[in-house]
């Protein structure tokens, strides 16, 4: 049973981020404002996380340098504000199921700005290098499938929608926003994994989590208050009711923030996380049944088409990645094998040295 705890935990995360697209989409179809959405969210995770920091980490908090705290602030304003309002834009301009289709490409984008930063390596010469580089391709080619090619429409799986909405998803945009959103996806992913890069670099510098992040999050509610005030001022759209944008903020905040963050440490710890991105487009597939059920969202084969493409060039990095792991600690063991051969080698010149060397030492003795 414990073998098959991190396979359960892998499709919870991904069933939890299908709804994490659906909600808040939901919320978007309201007329809830993205920006204001975000300030609240990211408030609630604030409610859940600093309690336990403190509770927690009281005593580590001293430790927490002025420099260390202004590196969390940059950090929170790319990845959490900037790159999150970027996301919920482009969900807002597009659907459900073309956001979970290009979030296939978070973990070949972060690799290609790892090549560029000179954090990872490609031999062309290898297979794993071509496959590297044809992953980037199919990705890039899978964004400009579903932002220029729509393709015939599918019929909602229900006609009757789950939750209300203001508009309908095919009256919901011209082809330029739709363009548009899905290149907004696309910059907000190359943010966020930016954002993955420069974290992975200041916890070697402070590997506190919890703190790391707690901090992160209390930075982004303050910048995003002030974003979500600039870009609506009419108090009247921040008024909270008991409706699905409510349940989208709660579970945004609560669930995605709390508990995933949580199975998605515990199963990169248990497998790794290659494993955890191999499940990726299971989201896209969950995604895509559950925003036409509930939303009833007309999806074309064109998003079907390009999620198919990012799904391929994300397992081709992976296989790379998969490869290149097994290659290195091979090599590693050859050249072990081989020293230990030269050595052994060299043992009976060495002992052949000696005894010649013992001999010459004898004639003399022997001579007096």
């Amino acid at each position: 049973m414990d073998a098959k705890k991190p396979y359960v935990v892998a499709i919870i995360i991904q069933v939890i981020f299908t709804g994490m697209f659906v909600l808040i989409k939901a919320a978007f179809n309201q007329g809830f404002n993205t920006f204001v959405y975000v300030f609240y969210t990211q408030a609630a995770a604030c409610l859940l996380l600093v309690p336990i920091a403190v509770l927690r980490e009281r005593e580590n908090m001293k430790s927490m340098s002025f420099r260390l705290l202004f590196k969390l602030f940059l950090c929170a304003l790319l990845g959490n504000t900037f790159s999150i309002n970027l996301l919920d834009v482009a969900l807002k301009y597009t659907s459900a199921t073309v956001q979970s289709a290009i979030s296939n490409s978070k973990p070949v984008v972060t690799f290609f700005l790892a090549l560029l930063l000179r954090m990872e390596v490609v031999k062309l010469r290898s297979s794993h290098g071509i496959a590297k580089v044809t992953g980037i391709v199919l990705c890039l080619a899978g964004v400009l499938v579903v932002a220029f090619f729509t393709g015939p429409a599918l019929s909602p799986v229900n006609h009757h929608r789950a939750f209300h909405t203001s508009h309908t998803s095919s009256d919901l945009t011209s082809r330029v926003t739709w363009i548009k959103g899905t290149f907004l996806k696309l910059f907000g992913d190359i943010t966020w994994s930016l954002w993955i890069i420069f974290q992975a670099a200041l916890l070697k510098e402070y590997p506190n989590r919890m703190l790391v992040t707690v901090t992160q999050c209390v930075f982004s509610t303050a910048q995003t208050f002030v974003v979500a005030a600039v870009a609506e001022r009419d108090m009247a759209w921040w008024k909270l009711g008991l409706d699905i944008s409510l349940l989208s903020i709660l579970y945004t905040g609560f669930v995605v923030s709390g508990l995933s963050n949580y199975l998605i440490v515990w199963c990169m710890e248990m497998k790794g996380p290659v494993f955890l991105a191999i499940w990726f487009p299971l989201c896209f597939v969950l995604t895509m049944f559950c925003s036409s059920f509930f939303l009833g969202e007309v999806i074309h084969v064109g998003s079907i088409l390009g999620g198919i493409i990012l799904t391929a060039g994300l397992y081709s990095v992976l296989w790379a990645k998969s490869k290149e792991t097994i290659v290195e600690p091979c090599s590693e063991v050859n050249m072990t094998e081989s020293a230990q051969d030269e050595e052994e080698e060299r043992k009976p010149e060495e002992n052949q040295r000696k005894v010649r060397e013992d001999h010459e030492d004898d004639v003399p003795a022997s001579a007096v």
